[in-house]
């Protein structure tokens, strides 16, 4: 019964192909219309922030790394720029880049990457606008740290607090319980291909490794992703380089046939072109989160540097183009160039990716992977309670027994996604992540006006040569910071 519930949920949101089933829904049977409404609301929530930014994240695209200089210091309030960036990297550096590449490819071919670089590309500009908000309406916890999420800038902007709570307990279906359950699950598939290794052990590790982490709230995560993030990313690129030079000549070949089977051109038929279309935005939105309302969390534990809320979209901003323009393009350049394109069907998720670069590189090659899904997927999961935690303040519950309540969910659910089926834990994922993002999607267009208004501030001092800095009044917001921050 609820697989048949996540199934025609999924339907809704994400359909089956590029146009939705008008038949009547069978409520009885639980088939709903099909349909990808959430494709839809994806791609024209980035090209409306693309519009009314101006394209920031092309015509500031240098200005977003510079941005980055001194970032690294940290108050006794909040976390540092960088700590945020990294704290928004670790959860989005995950599965979507490794297992969930491979799945785009093995469910829509080679061009599903052309279209997870477009929703990349258009979803900075979505991310940049959900981070300004995060920033903007951040409250202090009665610990003295910054909170803040759609659910906050939803309650305090919109006065909805109805809506703010429905965000809320996606939130905490997704990224407090079944997305940690997805990394588990890739995590133990991984090292149970390479080393047979049985998956309650596997998982039993990683709540304890977990466990160690989180107790230190959203600082000690902030701490750990500071040093992981950095480490596993570089070494990855490193790698994913080395493997396109050994293979430099094969190269144009294969930039050319992801573009011509992006569009359909090396195809039978208008399905595969649909098929390509809808994988590549389906896990391209899985890796980077943009518009998922997941990385505002993240933007709002900042001490923002610049002082000003908009300095916190180009940081996240950035988040969004090293998760999916250059991570997901590694894994890609690995499947492809190992001609792995057409096993795929026969094999999913990480095994994939392992068979891949084992191929280039030898045995050493599962060994690498593993290694490297573990970091990442790790990673994620230690980053997804901090983003279910800030959501406690929301239900008076960010206290000692909420907490205490809160984590035994979370790290039970990693014990059940260590064992579970991956397309039963998949499905879950898809769901959540997609309720998630309509209700974050409606509350940012809705939000337009705030967006706008308090960037046109920033452009306009950057423009006059001078540092950005906000104080509350500075252009009109809709509604008020419960706490006054600005």
């Amino acid at each position: 019964m609820i697989e048949k519930i996540v199934a025609a949920v999924n339907n809704v949101l994400w359909g089956d192909g590029l146009s939705f089933n008008q038949s009547v829904p069978v409520v009885g049977d639980i088939n709903f219309a099909t349909g990808p409404l959430l494709i839809y609301m994806l791609v024209f929530c980035g090209l409306w922030f693309t519009w009314k930014l101006r394209a920031v994240q092309i015509r500031h695209f240098g200005y977003m790394f510079s941005i980055m200089k001194g970032s690294t210091k940290s108050t006794t309030e909040g976390i540092s720029s960088f700590q945020a960036l990294c704290t928004s990297l670790s959860a989005r550096v995950g599965t979507g880049n490794l297992a969930g590449v491979a799945v785009a490819i093995s469910l829509g071919g080679a061009g599903a990457i052309f279209w997870m670089w477009m929703i990349a590309l258009i979803g900075m500009a979505t991310g940049f606008a959900e981070s300004v908000l995060g920033q903007l309406y951040k409250v202090k916890d009665d610990n003295g740290e910054f909170r803040g999420g759609p659910a906050y800038y939803i309650k305090q902007g919109l006065n909805k607090t109805w809506l703010a709570v429905a965000f809320s307990l996606c939130l905490f279906l997704g990224y407090g319980f079944v997305f940690s359950a997805v990394q588990a699950n890739t995590i133990t598939d991984a090292l149970e291909n390479a080393y047979a290794i049985p998956t309650l052990y596997s998982g039993i590790a990683i709540i304890a490794l977990a466990a160690m982490i989180v107790v230190g709230g959203l600082r000690g995560i902030a701490r750990f992703a500071e040093l992981a993030v950095p480490f596993m990313g570089v070494g990855y690129i490193i790698v994913a380089l080395v493997i396109t030079f050994m293979n430099i000549s094969a190269v144009p070949d294969m930039i050319m046939h992801i573009i011509y089977s992006a569009f359909g051109l090396e195809e039978a038929g208008a399905g595969a072109l649909g098929a390509a279309i809808k994988n590549g935005i389906q896990r391209g939105l899985y890796s980077n989160e943009a518009g998922s309302g997941s990385v505002p969390h993240a933007a709002a534990g900042a001490a923002p540097n610049p002082n000003h809320p908009v300095s916190q979209g180009y940081v996240q901003m950035l988040g969004v183009f090293f998760d999916t323009m250059i991570l997901c393009t590694c894994t890609a350049f690995i499947i492809l160039l190992a001609g792995q394109e057409n096993a795929a069907e026969g094999m999913g998720g990480i095994g994939l990716t392992q068979e891949a670069l084992s191929i280039h590189i030898g045995a050493s090659g599962t060994d690498f992977i593993s290694a490297a899904i573990c970091l990442f997927a790790f990673t994620s999961v230690v980053a997804n309670y901090a983003y279910g935690e800030s959501n406690l303040h929301i239900f008076k519950l960010d206290n000692k027994p909420g907490r205490l309540i809160y984590t035994a969910g979370y790290l039970g659910m990693i014990l059940w996604g260590s064992m579970a089926a991956l397309p039963t834990v998949w499905a879950m994922a898809d769901m959540a992540l997609g309720l998630m993002s309509v209700i974050n999607i409606i509350a940012i267009i809705w939000m337009t006006p705030t967006i706008v208004s308090i960037c046109r501030d920033y452009f306009t001092k950057l423009d006059r040569g001078e540092r950005p800095e906000y104080a509350d009044g500075d252009c009109e917001i809709q509604g008020k910071s419960e706490k006054g921050i600005w």
